[in-house]
C-alpha cells in the first residue's frame, strides 16, 4: 500500500510491552475489546481466530506491533498462545473472549519485554491540501493538464473521450499531493465517488479546453470532501535488523 506515496517522515519505535501494559490495564479496556467484537464476528470463527483478529485492530498507539506481520506472529503471537491448552476450544461468546483475548494480551506483553518489536511508523493526511495549491496556481495548473493529456488518447478529430477522466486522474495525482489509484481504500471510494458525480462512465467525446475544465472539477469536488472528512492513513513495518537506539528520526525515503 505504501507504493506511490509521499512519505512523511518514518520514526522508529521499540515496541516493548510497556504502552499495551497500559492499555490492558486503563478502564476503558474491557469497553473497547467489546465494541471490536461484532466487528470481527465470524460463525466459522475459533476463539483463537477472534483473539488474532482482535490483536489486528490494534495499533502502535496501544503499543501493539503490526500482528499481520510474519515476524510478529511467529514470535509475539503464536508463543503467546503456548500456555492455552484447551482453553482454545471453548465456544466464542463476549465473556470468553474477553478473558481469554486478555490473558493473551498479558503474554504478548511479558514477550515484548523480553523481545522488543522495532516499527517503522509513518502517518500521512490526505486533506486537500496539494489540490487546493495545485488549482490555486493557474500556470501550474495549465501546464500539470497539458502534460497529462499528452498521454490521454484522442479520436480523429482531436477530442476525448470523458470515459479517460479516471486514467487522467491518476496520472496528475502526485501534483496534486494524491495517492494513486489502488493505494489506499477510502481515497479510491472518494475518487469514485467524484466520477460518478462527473458521469465519468457515459462516454462521451469533448474537446480538450472542456476535458481540462472537467479534470479540474473533478479535483475541486475531491478537495472539497477531503477538506470536510480528511484520510489519514499510518504505515507500520517491522524492522528486522538491530538498531542502537530505542528510537530515531529518519528523514523520508523515496517509494520503492
Amino acid at each position: 500500500m505504501a507504493a506511490g506515496l509521499k512519505r512523511d517522515a518514518v520514526v522508529i519505535l521499540r515496541i516493548d510491552g510497556e504502552e499495551l501494559h497500559e492499555f490492558v490495564n486503563n478502564p476503558s479496556f474491557e469497553q473497547d475489546m467489546l465494541s471490536i467484537f461484532p466487528e470481527i464476528e465470524s460463525p466459522d470463527g475459533s476463539l483463537k481466530d477472534y483473539i488474532i483478529k482482535a490483536f489486528e485492530k490494534l495499533t502502535v498507539d496501544q503499543g501493539m506491533p503490526p500482528a499481520t506481520d510474519p515476524w510478529v506472529m511467529s514470535n509475539i503471537l503464536e508463543p503467546a498462545f503456548e500456555s492455552f491448552g484447551d482453553a482454545l476450544q471453548q465456544p466464542v461468546s463476549q465473556e470468553t473472549f474477553l478473558a481469554e483475548f486478555k490473558k493473551a494480551v498479558d503474554n504478548v506483553v511479558q514477550l515484548l519485554k523480553e523481545q522488543p518489536a522495532i516499527v517503522a511508523h509513518s502517518q500521512n493526511t490526505f486533506d486537500g491540501g496539494g489540490i487546493k495549491r495545485l488549482l490555486s496556481n493557474k500556470f501550474e495548473l495549465e501546464k500539470t493538464l497539458d502534460s497529462t493529456l499528452k498521454g490521454v488518447p484522442m479520436d480523429r478529430n482531436g477530442k476525448i473521450s470523458t470515459e479517460y477522466l479516471g486514467s487522467a486522474l491518476d496520472s496528475l495525482a502526485p501534483s496534486a499531493g494524491l495517492p494513486p489509484l489502488g493505494a489506499v481504500d477510502p481515497m479510491d471510494n472518494i475518487k469514485n465517488e467524484a466520477l460518478k458525480t462527473f458521469n465519468a462512465s457515459d462516454a462521451k467525446t469533448v474537446k480538450d479546453d472542456e476535458f481540462k475544465k472537467l479534470l479540474a472539477d473533478l479535483l475541486g469536488n475531491i478537495m472539497v470532501q477531503l477538506e470536510s472528512s480528511p484520510v489519514s492513513v499510518s504505515i507500520n513495518t517491522v524492522v528486522h535488523e538491530p538498531l542502537a537506539s530505542s528510537s530515531a528520526l529518519l528523514q523520508p525515503t523515496s517509494s520503492p
